[in-house]
């Protein structure tokens, strides 16, 4: 057995830099029900105490089928962390930039979301550049709920020593 390093501990071993990156590839991210506890946990952690993301009766007496999700929730299903992406840059990654969604349709209690990031920008700089992504997610019914854009600094791939 080889001896343990803690360096070397991660679920992808083969980091990547912003010059392996390329326009179109895609990471899936895991898709969720969204739960009457999820909404619960989310109004919890948001402090949003509005009864349209926590009251049946009051949705269904505005004429919605049941709770509806606050936007944020609907969101955060895009977050990375769910997916590789950021295992994959664990070394070249400087910061998470900048994050900008547009809302399609409701979501509501019981609905399935389907998220996936694509990279829809590459550009480089001196040492560093900026990945982009663009964020989906999509319902059980096969409908656009949310898209937008993530974007993200890298470190460039080191030069060999000539």
């Amino acid at each position: 057995m080889t001896e343990f390093d803690p360096a070397r501990h991660r679920m992808v071993p083969d980091q990547r830099y912003l010059e392996d990156f390329t326009p179109g590839e895609r990471f899936i991210l895991p898709s969720r029900t969204m739960t009457e506890a999820i909404f619960l946990a989310f109004q919890a952690a948001s402090g949003d105490n509005h009864p349209v993301h926590y009251d049946v009766e009051y949705c269904r007496a505005r004429g919605m089928p049941h709770m509806l999700a606050h936007g944020l929730q609907t969101l955060i299903q895009t977050a990375p962390g769910a997916g590789l992406f950021p295992y994959l840059v664990e070394e070249s990654l400087i910061g998470f930039l900048e994050q900008s969604s547009r809302f399609h349709k409701p979501v509501f209690a019981g609905d399935t979301l389907y998220p996936a990031l694509e990279v829809s920008e590459v550009t480089p700089g001196r040492t560093t550049g900026v990945v982009g992504l663009t964020s989906t997610v999509h319902n059980q019914r096969r409908e656009l709920v949310l898209d937008g854009t993530m974007r993200f600094l890298l470190r460039k791939r080191e030069a060999a020593p000539a």
